[in-house]
């Protein structure tokens, strides 16, 4: 399996995953606030992406994230939206209401990559507090 955040993960602390999943929520509020819901996922990407890199953060956008199965290696396995900072896995959405699906998913995307922290953002959600669940992942 990709372990891509083995280097970073060592360093980590719980402080600064809390700092840097702190900026991309403020980040994600202040884009939600110019835009406001109902534009596509994809346009809620590149600017986020740009808010994030102004706050000097380093981000990573359609990650393709190999899978191994069957000792086979799966090279698309899927792509993560956003990895900060090589450390936090963002999945963006841009719908109606979230479904249960969506956090397994983001769950499933930290086992596989051996990460600890995701965020869910939906950018569809009227008030965006309302859109955002963090998922931890032996945390």
């Amino acid at each position: 399996m990709p372990q891509l955040m083995n280097s970073r993960r060592d360093a980590e602390t719980q402080g600064d995953l809390n700092d840097i999943s702190g900026q991309i929520v403020d980040a994600a509020v202040q884009v939600h606030i110019k835009l406001g819901p109902g534009l596509l996922e994809s346009v809620y990407e590149r600017v986020l992406v740009h808010e994030l890199g102004k706050r000097g953060l380093a981000v990573e956008h359609q990650v393709p994230v190999p899978i191994v199965y069957d000792d086979i290696r799966f090279e698309e396995g899927f792509r993560a939206d956003l990895i900060v900072e090589k450390s936090v896995i963002v999945e963006l959405k841009s719908v109606e209401t979230m479904a249960p699906v969506h956090s397994k998913q983001l769950l499933t995307y930290l086992k596989l990559m051996d990460c600890r922290l995701g965020l869910l953002i939906n950018f569809g959600a009227p008030l965006l507090k309302e859109g955002i669940k963090r998922i931890a992942n032996n945390l």
